[in-house]
C-alpha cells in the first residue's frame, strides 16, 4: 500500500465508540502497539511486521464499515484477530486473545468487586495492619487529623516507622532460618512501594548476622529502546517484564546460583541501547544473590531455579484507613503520589506525566505482579499513615487542576478519576509541612527526598 492510499484510508475512519459509549478519535498506532505487545508475547521484536498487519487492520475495517457509522472497539479488536489468523499469525492471535479474555475478566471482576472477595489480596496480611491501625487510631482519616491537631504527628511518626521496621525485622530473621540452602533473595512489589530502602535496610541487618550479598541489577537486562512495546498512547512501557529479556535473566541466575561466572550486559538509558557480556560475576560459596526487581514474582523470571532456594519477599503500602467518603484509600493511589514526588524530585519528570502514564503502570502490576502476591514467602507493609499528611501541601494544588482539566476528556478517562479519587482524601487530610519529623532514613525519604542512605 502506498503512502498516498494509507492517507486516504485513514481519513475515513476519525472516530471509534469505546466501551462505555464515548466517541474517541481513531488511532491506528493504537492498533499496531496492540499487535506488537502480543508479538512480543511470543518472544518475538519484528515491529515493522506489526505496523504491516496494523495497515491490514485498516483496509478491512474500511471496507466493512458503511457509510457514517462508526466502528466499535469490540469490532476493532475481532478485527485484529481475524487479520492475524489469516495471515498466518495464528501464535500471535493467541497471545492477542488471551490477552483481550484477560481483560475482560479483569473488568468483570472489578464490576463484581463488592459481592465477590478477591483471592489474591493477603486477607490475613492486611487483617493484621488494620487491627494494628484501629489500636493506634490512624484507620481513617479523621481520626488521623484529630492526633495531628493534638501535636502528635512525632509520636505517629515513630509508631509508623517502628511497625515497619518491625516487618523487616521478621523478613531478616526468616532469611537467617534458611541461610543454608538459600542461594537468592528477591525483594519485589509494584512500582514506587519501596523496594530500594526496603533492600538497603535489609542487607544491612543480614549483614551483621553474617550474611553478605551480591546485588544483580535485572535494568541491564531491558532490550533496546527500539524493541520495547508500547501503550495505547504510544509511550514506551517499561513497567512490563517482556521489556526485560527474561530469557538471558533466567540464564544468568541458574549459573550464579549454581557458582559458575557469568558475564552481565550492560544497558544505557541515555541512548537506550545493550551491550551484552560486559561486567563478570559469580557468587561465592557464602554468597546470596540479591535482586530487587518490579517482576521478583513473575515465575519466568527465575523458573529455572528450585524454590527452595528462593526467597521472595513482596512489598506493597498496605495502608488500612478510610477516607472522607467512609471508603479505604486505595494503595495504588498512595503509590502514584509517591512516584510523583520520586520522579520530579531525581528524574526531572513533572508530576503531570506521571498521572498520565499511570494507566499502563497499573495494567503491568494487574497482569504480571498483583497476582503472584500469594506466592511471597513474606509481605512488608512500607504504608506510612502520616505519609498524605505531607502529601497535601507538595500536591494537592495540582490535583485541583487535573481534575478541572480532564473532566471532560474521554482519551483521559483513567487519569480523571485517579486525579479526583486523590484530591478527596488530600483536601481531607490536615496539612504538615514540618517533616523534621520523619526519620533521614524513612522509606518515605526515597520519595520525598533528604534522605541520608546512598541510592545507586
Amino acid at each position: 500500500m502506498t503512502k498516498k492510499e494509507s492517507d486516504n484510508i485513514m481519513s475515513k475512519i476519525n472516530c471509534i465508540i469505546k466501551r462505555s459509549g464515548t466517541k474517541v478519535p481513531f488511532n491506528l498506532n493504537s492498533i499496531s502497539n496492540a499487535i506488537y505487545r502480543a508479538v512480543v508475547a511470543t518472544g518475538g521484536r519484528d515491529r515493522e511486521k506489526a505496523d504491516e498487519l496494523a495497515q491490514k487492520v485498516l483496509v478491512f475495517l474500511e471496507r466493512s464499515t458503511q457509510g457514517d457509522s462508526i466502528p466499535h472497539i469490540e469490532d476493532i479488536q475481532d478485527t485484529v484477530e481475524k487479520v492475524l489468523i489469516k495471515n498466518g499469525h495464528s501464535k500471535v492471535a493467541k497471545a492477542y486473545i488471551l490477552y483481550r479474555e484477560e481483560s475482560a475478566r479483569r473488568r468483570h471482576e472489578k464490576s463484581m468487586k463488592d459481592s465477590k472477595p478477591s483471592e489474591i489480596i493477603p486477607w490475613a496480611k492486611v487483617w493484621h495492619i488494620l487491627d494494628w491501625a484501629v489500636s493506634h487510631n490512624l484507620h481513617s482519616v479523621s481520626a488521623l487529623n484529630e492526633r495531628i491537631i493534638k501535636g502528635e504527628f512525632p509520636a505517629i511518626v515513630n509508631e509508623s516507622e517502628s511497625a515497619y521496621e518491625e516487618e523487616i525485622a521478621t523478613a531478616a530473621d526468616l532469611i537467617v532460618k534458611r541461610k543454608d540452602e538459600l542461594r537468592l533473595v528477591f525483594i519485589s512489589g509494584p512500582s514506587s512501594s519501596g523496594k530500594t530502602t526496603t533492600t538497603i535496610k535489609l542487607e544491612k541487618r543480614l549483614q551483621k548476622r553474617d550474611l553478605k550479598f551480591v546485588p544483580l541489577n535485572v535494568d541491564h537486562y531491558f532490550f533496546d529502546l527500539s524493541l520495547h512495546p508500547k501503550d495505547e498512547f504510544g509511550d514506551y512501557d517499561f513497567e512490563t517484564p517482556q521489556a526485560l529479556d527474561l530469557e538471558l535473566i533466567n540464564e544468568h541466575i541458574i549459573k550464579l546460583c549454581a557458582g559458575d561466572k557469568v558475564l552481565i550486559p550492560f544497558y544505557d538509558f541515555r541512548t537506550g541501547t545493550r551491550t551484552l557480556n560486559v561486567a563478570p560475576l559469580q557468587l561465592k560459596s557464602n554468597e546470596i544473590l540479591l535482586i530487587d526487581s518490579l517482576h521478583g514474582l513473575y515465575p519466568p523470571m527465575s523458573e529455572g531455579v528450585d524454590n527452595h532456594q528462593k526467597f521472595k519477599l513482596y512489598l506493597e503500602p498496605l495502608l488500612q484507613m478510610k477516607g472522607p467518603d467512609n471508603k479505604f484509600l486505595r494503595w495504588t493511589d498512595l503509590r502514584m503520589v509517591r512516584r510523583m514526588l520520586r520522579d520530579a524530585a531525581f528524574r526531572a519528570y513533572k508530576p503531570e506525566q506521571t498521572l498520565l502514564h499511570w494507566h499502563y503502570v497499573r495494567t503491568s502490576e494487574t497482569r504480571n505482579i498483583i497476582p503472584y502476591i500469594n506466592s511471597a514467602d513474606y509481605i512488608i507493609n512500607s504504608a506510612m499513615p502520616y505519609e498524605i499528611a505531607i502529601y497535601r501541601p507538595k500536591l494537592l494544588s495540582e490535583f485541583a487542576g487535573w481534575v478541572k482539566k480532564y473532566k471532560d476528556d474521554p482519551l483521559r478517562e483513567d487519569a480523571y478519576k485517579r486525579a479526583e479519587r486523590t484530591y478527596r482524601f488530600l483536601e481531607a487530610v490536615e496539612p504538615v509541612e514540618d517533616e523534621s519529623a520523619i526519620p533521614e532514613d524513612s522509606v518515605l525519604r526515597e520519595f520525598i527526598g533528604g534522605s541520608v542512605l546512598k541510592y545507586h
